[in-house]
Order: structure tokens, then sequence, then C-alpha cells
């Protein structure tokens, strides 16, 4: 009689301990003073009350988001750290723009077999840019689910939590015609618009992540697979010296297009003047390769813009000033805010 065990089903225990013994130490050094509880725990414990009395009214923000079907770029790249980075920058890109501080990540990896090496890529990837963001990784979940996930395929998902003084939240109310429009530069496709890049390159075109496109400085692969700007830092640099934003918006699924109106109030719109920052060259080869107009170029891909922010136009310089010690992070003034009911206008 043949027996049958978890690992003959598919699930592998032991390797789920053994992701654990490769992922602990760089988890850790993510915590901060306020974090109670170590890898393992049946839940995570961070403590609030240092947090909470910097605050008169402290509110929470919590957001969740994947890295989409880059999962299968980095799958064919056999490259999953990048990956990490992407989960950590594509959460707390969707909390900072309400203003907030971020503090804690939750992780889900989800697989159809653990491969211990590729968790440890991803962990030590979000490790690495929460350590930079000061953000504290207090814990996950690794999910083995032969069957429901094809031989290879992965998931990662994260849970991003912050806090925000109540009547510091950034929420678009303040808007008005006449305020600037600026935005933050993307490293490409960030999480994006790759069903439709994969698709493109790949299927349409035949070519490969070992392709070398005079258009490119790397191979396609690598720019495909450039990680995800966390624009935290440059963001908190402007609120701690009171520069007052009166809405920003993460550039994510839907583009400039789709993203924009969420902040916008009733009676304003939103003019953008295409020919303000550099056009990337991966996106040139994206809208020749689709022929697809720019209303669907430009709500399909972020098309070279990460986040964008409004301002009333006196705090134009005082902007530039204060980011004049993050030259890395590339600013530029896109539009401007016109009456309207909340749409998005494209301008040569």
């Amino acid at each position: 009689m043949t027996i049958l065990d978890y690992k003959a089903a598919g699930v592998d225990i032991e390797a789920g301990n053994e992701a654990v013994k490769r992922i602990k130490k760089a988890v850790e050094k993510t915590f901060s003073p306020a974090v109670l509880t170590d890898i393992g725990s049946f839940g995570a414990l961070y403590d609030l009350k240092t947090i909470i009395q910097e605050y008169k009214q402290p509110v929470l923000v919590q957001s969740i988001d994947g890295v989409g079907t880059k999962t299968i770029l980095a799958r064919m790249m056999q490259k999953y750290d990048t990956l990490g980075i992407d989960l950590v920058s594509a959460t707390t890109n969707d909390i900072i723009v309400l203003g907030a501080k971020p503090l804690t990540l939750l992780d889900y990896i989800a697989n159809d077999k653990l491969r211990p090496e590729v968790v440890e890529q991803l962990v030590h990837g979000m490790a690495k840019a929460c350590c930079e963001n000061q953000i504290s990784l207090v814990g996950g979940e690794t999910a083995e689910m032969p069957g429901t996930y094809l031989p290879g395929e992965i998931d990662l998902v994260g849970i991003i939590t912050g806090v925000v003084e109540k009547d510091k939240a950034i929420l678009g109310k303040n808007i008005v015609p006449g305020d600037l429009v600026f935005a933050f530069a993307s490293s490409g496709l960030h999480t994006n618009g790759y069903s439709l890049a994969r698709k493109l390159f790949f299927e349409h075109n035949r070519f490969t992540v070992e392709s070398k496109l005079p258009e490119l400085p790397v191979t396609l692969g690598e720019a495909l697979l450039e990680p995800h700007i966390n624009y935290t830092l440059p963001v908190q640099a402007l609120l701690q010296q009171s520069i007052e934003i009166k809405g920003m918006a993460h550039i994510t699924g839907g583009g400039l297009l789709e993203n924009l109106p969420r902040i916008l109030p009733r009676g304003c719109s939103v003019e953008i003047l295409k020919n303000t920052w550099p056009q990337q060259p991966l996106f040139s080869l994206l809208r020749d390769l689709s022929r697809l107009d720019d209303a669907e170029l430009y709500r399909t891909f972020n098309m070279g813009v990460g986040l964008v922010m409004i301002i009333a136009p006196e705090m134009a310089d005082k902007i530039h000033l204060a980011l004049k010690k993050m030259p890395h992070f590339k600013l530029y003034e896109i539009g401007q805010v016109i009456s309207g009911d909340r749409k998005v206008k494209l301008c040569a």
C-alpha cells in the first residue's frame, strides 16, 4: 500500500522551515523598538505608545497591493530580489500620498512549490527596501498550494500600515484651478502594464529577456525588471518642512488618466503637457510597437511618471529648494489644474 503524506501531496514543511532560516536575520534588521514579536509568532505585536505620543489625533492608514504579472518576468529572468523592492514601493507609495508615515509591512508569498532560495531573494529585497525607508517588516505568510498555481508560478502581496495626523491627511479637498501639477519620474513601468508589455515584446515581436535593443542601455529583461521607485524620503522631506501639498497621486494601474481624478474635487480637471518630462526609451518602444493612441497609452502605462503632487504656485520654488539635496529624485512641472469635471486633458 502506498502511504501518502503532506510532502507527497505537494507541500513541503521542511522547505518552509529552511526558508525561515534564510530570511530571519534580514527581517530582524528592519525591526524598530516598537516590534514586540519575532518571526514565527501567530501575529505581529507592534507597540503604538511612542508613535501615538507624537500625534494629537493619530489615524491609521492602510493599503494592500501586489506586484502583478511582473512576477512572470522575474521567473523568466530567474531573479526575484527586485520584486521585494517593488512590493515595498508599491504599497508604501499608496499611503504616503495621503500624508502618512509608513510603519509596518506584512507580506504574503504564494506559489505552487515553496523554493527557499526564491523566498530568500524576495524577502531580502523587501528587507532592504524596508530598512531604507524605516519600515518594520513585521510578519508574513508563505503559502504552498500545488494545483492552485502552475509550476513555477508565484504571487506576492503586501499590506502596509502607516499613521497620519487627522487634520493633516492629504485628501485633495483644497485643490483649485490655477494650482500646479508636479511629477516625480518613474524608473520604467514600475508594476503596471506588464500584461500588455509582455505580449508586445515576447509574443508579437519574439524578443527575449536577453534581447539587446539599440534604444535601451541594458537588455530588455533588465529594463523591464527595473525596481519601482519609493518616494517616501522626498515626500517626507517636503512635509517635514511644512510645505503644503494639496493632493498626491501614485501613478499605478490606470496611469495618469485614471489615478489623477481620484484626488480632484468637483469643479476641477487637470491639463497635462506631455513634453514637460523626458520620454524614456522604454515607453517610446511600447508606443511604436503597440501603435496605441495616447489615451490608451496613458491609461495603461505610467509613461515615465511615478507620483504626482498638486501645489499652489507660490510653493513651487520651495519644493525645488527642499529637494536640492535629493537630485536622484527627478521632479518636473507637468501641468496645471483647470476648471472641469474631474478629467485629465493631455496636451502636446
